[in-house]
Order: C-alpha cells, then structure tokens, then sequence
C-alpha cells in the first residue's frame, strides 16, 4: 500500500505531457523532395508605382521537423522591402514567431537574425529559406 500512492502519482504525472501534446496537422508526404531555389522573378508589387519596379523571389522549401517553410522576399532595389510566408507549419509557436521573423529580417537586411525563442526549428527554416532567397537575387 505504500508503495501504490507514488505509482499512482507518478504515473499520472508521466501521461500528462501525452495529453497536452499537439501533434502537427501539417498533412504534406516527407517524400517530396524541394524545389531548388527560384530564380529571380521581376514583378511589380500591387502598392508600387508604374516607375518603380519590385522583385520578388521565392525561397527554397525547407523540411523541418514541424513542417514545411517557405519565403518570398520582395525587393526594391537592393533593400528587403517585404517578407512574406509562402508555407508555414500550423503550429502556435510558429504563428507567434513569424511576424518576429519578419520584422528583424527588415531591420537586418540579411539573414543573420537571431532565431525566437520557443520556435527555434521554425527560425531555422526560416533563415534558410531566406539566404536561398538573398542567394537567388544575388545570382
């Protein structure tokens, strides 16, 4: 009988993470192999003036552990203008972590920004994507 209480706690204690885990909806086969990174594509955003000319470049797809990441960047000239999320995992912590992402890429200009807390797998997919993007226009 003494020993039953501490069993008892215990295991209990070792379901409740199984619980509260949420596994990701992302539905995509793992056997699908990325597309190389894209060229570069000239297009005019929708805000842009008929003189000024943006070119948008999609990323590479990077496989994480939580799903699929993908960026499209928008450039004016030689400046980061805009970053946008082509594929992302549905998970809380990505959803959170985004905006973050985006925010410091358009304050960096490059790459090198430092990954969320919390979302870490999603970071790195993220910076990824985003150097293959930074490689294309730069090629």
């Amino acid at each position: 009988m003494k020993r039953a209480l501490p069993v008892l706690v215990l295991s209990v204690a070792g379901l409740i993470p199984l619980w509260r885990y949420e596994p990701s909806t992302d539905t995509t086969s793992t056997t699908q192999t990325a597309p190389p990174a894209a060229s570069p594509s000239a297009s005019s955003s929708p805000g842009s003036s008929p003189g000024s000319s943006a070119q948008v470049v999609a990323g590479s797809t990077v496989k994480t552990e939580k799903g699929p990441v993908q960026v499209e960047v928008t450039f004016e000239g030689d400046t980061i203008s805009a970053v946008r999320m082509l594929r992302q995992p549905n998970h809380p912590q990505t959803t959170a972590a985004v905006p973050k992402l985006v925010a410091e890429t358009l304050k960096a200009q490059s790459a090198d920004i430092d990954t969320v807390s919390g979302a870490t797998v999603t970071s790195d997919g993220y910076k990824e994507s985003l150097q293959a993007a930074l490689d294309a226009k730069g090629a």
